[in-house]
């Protein structure tokens, strides 16, 4: 086989042309290695090149190198587990830039993981995942990007395969894919809610860790990432064009004004511990890409093994820089959600100033996207809610918590409630804006809302470990009794609870985030770690969705819509803005903050919009301000009585009215 030299940028697979000569051109980072070889195969066999070296980065050309090539690297160099080196070249090695990867390492029993141990002297290529030559062309006709301002971004939650693999409008051999997400009934599905963007849990390469090969279960949710660059193909239809699959989705999506955005993972891979598979960065330079101890083992502040080296390589933050601008160029994504992101800004110790966020700021192909944090790690100090920069939102667990506390425990902390309401000034008001805080009242990990209110302790027996699994304290209310039940009274209540919460949450000042399924009334049974359920579980139940939560919901967001407030007007509120009032009608004062048995309150918005809020499961009355009222939002829970200025909610719920001008 024919090579010459080639360029040592940009890193990865890349089509090109040499003296006229169409071919690829490979780059690979490697600063320890004492020589690399390029792993072409074709027709059962496998071709080694030797690759060239200019400083870092080992490079080579082929010509005449089609589509849909795999190959891989096999990196010499120092094995030393002493000094962190751990470089083994019969370990076949996956490209961190692949644009592409095929291939499934089997882990089901310690005699399959031994392959992949760094150390094992046998050669491995014929059980390695191997790097692919992908196609990137794709027409994108006049996409244009919605550009979605902070202030009317309303986020919807999902998982690709579990939004359509039930759903019976979508064409069979297109469910649970992106093109089922695409497909026109579920584009309508987002625009009858009116969600201004969608955040896709990890539609990249990922893998099953060994314990879940075990025992029969997968990780469903993707979050064991060993391809950063790659479009997982089992989330595609179209298995040999997977990534023309996602952009025709995100083009789809964008022509309903929809924005999409990426929950991405650089806080670890999935090579996990140093007994873990030796897949790609491992063997490629494993002081460069991971945290290492003073005795060079991982530093595992992921909890998952391993963690990536953001803030503390340059070639590790120019990988990870390098991924998401390819997301933003190549496949015109509109923001990422960063998982554990607290990783992203450590150096080792967590940093505002952290070369992660420099570089992000600094960097114009990433100027204009949405950046969402979760706002820590299992690290020491990895807590770090309010402490991003600009321009990072924060996904806000005490909204969660504080707001959970409220409507289904006994805290009347009415002060905790009007704070997470006006977007949790006490956190972002130093040096954000409300839409940095990301509100949300249940997520993917953890309770849906229908279990929220149904199940008072967690049900995992069915991921395998015992029930240890998952939150311990969810802050729920089964109101009575542990599941399903047939008793209407219980049924009302727990309508009731989701009704006010999603009220709250969509009318809450700061960005609210909906859970996939939520407005459907979808349970997981009581799981509230559903990582590994590939199944009914997680998979959205379509035929029996609750059509009036659907239409509530949407009445909420078109709600929201129209109030400035929390429309249009993304700064922090002051008196003229909003008003907190007792149920008497009369303007809080100080004492009645510390009041923990009242839980009920009036909010005033713009002196136009009024929210009853009633968290007790009995009767309340609420005297209005002086004014013709008209109710929009919550009126079947409720006993108006707008002649006398007067409304009684009958039990816990949310009730919106409006002042009729005229």
């Amino acid at each position: 086989m024919q090579y010459l030299s080639g360029k040592a940028f940009p890193l990865g697979s890349h089509r090109t042309c040499v003296n006229g000569v169409e071919g690829v051109n490979f780059a690979l980072f490697s600063r320890r290695a004492s020589g690399v070889f390029l792993c072409i195969f074709c027709q059962g066999k496998e071709v080694r090149l030797p690759m060239v070296k200019t400083d870092e980065v080992w490079h080579l050309f082929v010509p005449n190198l089609p589509i849909g090539t795999e190959y891989g690297y096999r990196v010499e160099g120092q094995s030393n587990e002493a000094e962190g080196d751990l470089f083994n070249p019969n370990k076949l090695l996956v490209d961190p830039y692949a644009k592409g990867i095929v291939g499934t390492p089997d882990l089901s029993c310690q005699e399959a993981c031994d392959w992949f141990v760094w150390n094992d002297p046998r050669d491995n290529a014929h059980l390695a995942p191997k790097s692919l030559v992908v196609d990137e062309t794709f027409d994108w006709e006049d996409d244009q990007k919605p550009f979605t301002p902070w202030s009317e971004t309303i986020i919807y939650e999902a998982h690709v395969k579990g939004f359509s693999q039930q759903n019976p409008q979508v064409p069979a051999s297109l469910r649970g894919t992106f093109a089922g997400m695409a497909h026109r009934c579920s584009i309508a599905h987002f625009k009858r809610l009116g969600v201004t963007a969608v955040e896709l849990l990890p539609i990249t390469y990922h893998i099953d860790e060994p314990h879940l090969q075990k025992i029969g279960l997968c990780n469903y949710w993707g979050y064991n990432v060993l391809g950063h660059f790659a479009v997982d193909t089992k989330l595609a239809s179209n298995k040999q064009a997977p990534l023309a699959e996602f952009k025709q989705l995100v083009k789809t999506l964008h022509q309903a004004g929809i924005e999409v955005i990426l929950d991405v993972v650089f806080n670890h891979t999935a090579e996990a511990g140093k007994d873990g598979p030796m897949l790609s960065q491992r063997g490629i330079d494993n002081r460069a890409y991971y945290w290492l101890s003073e005795e060079n083992d991982y530093l595992n502040w992921s909890g998952c093994g391993n963690t990536v080296k953001v803030s503390g390589d340059v070639v590790t933050l120019r990988w990870v820089i390098d991924s998401m601008s390819y997301w933003v160029q190549t496949c015109h994504v509109d923001g990422f959600r960063f998982d554990l992101g607290a990783v992203l800004g450590r150096t080792p110790t967590f940093s505002e100033q952290s070369a992660f966020f420099t570089a992000v700021a600094s960097n114009s192909i990433l100027a204009d996207v949405k950046l969402i944090a979760e706002p820590w790690d299992i690290g020491p100090n990895g807590y770090q809610l309010g402490g991003f920069p600009k321009p990072f939102a924060e996904w806000s667990d005490r909204y969660r918590d504080d707001m959970r506390k409220f409507f289904l425990k006994e805290s009347g902390d009415i002060a905790a409630f009007v704070r997470r309401f006006a977007a949790s000034d006490d956190l972002f008001a130093h040096n954000r804006l409300p839409n940095h805080s990301i509100n949300y009242i249940t997520a993917h990990d953890g309770f849906t809302l229908q279990d929220l209110v149904s199940y008072a302790e967690k049900h995992n027996w069915a991921n395998g470990e015992e029930n240890h699994d998952g939150h311990g304290d969810n802050l729920s209310n089964n109101y009575g009794v542990e599941g399903q039940t047939a008793d209407t009274e219980i049924l009302v209540q727990r309508d009731n609870a989701r009704r006010a919460l999603l009220a709250i949450l969509l009318l809450s000042g700061g960005t609210p985030m909906l859970l996939s399924g939520d407005e459907l009334g979808h349970s997981q049974q009581g799981n509230n770690n559903s990582y590994c359920q590939d199944n009914e579980i997680t998979w959205l139940d379509w035929e029996n969705a609750d059509q009036s939560l659907i239409d509530y919901t949407a009445q909420l967001i078109a709600l929201r819509k129209q109030i400035p407030l929390l429309s249009l007007q993304n700064q922090w509120w002051n008196q003229q803005d909003v008003q907190w009032l007792r149920p008497d009608g009369q303007v809080f004062q100080e004492h009645d903050w510390q009041d923990r048995q009242g839980k009920a309150l009036q909010i005033r918005l713009q002196e136009k919009w009024l929210i009853l809020v009633n968290a007790k499961q009995t009767a309340q009355q609420f005297l209005l301000p002086v004014g013709e009222w008209q109710p929009l939002v919550g009126k079947e829970k409720a006993t108006l009585m707008i002649d006398t200025l007067a409304v009684t909610l009958n039990t816990l719920g949310v009730c919106v009215l409006q002042r009729n001008e005229n």
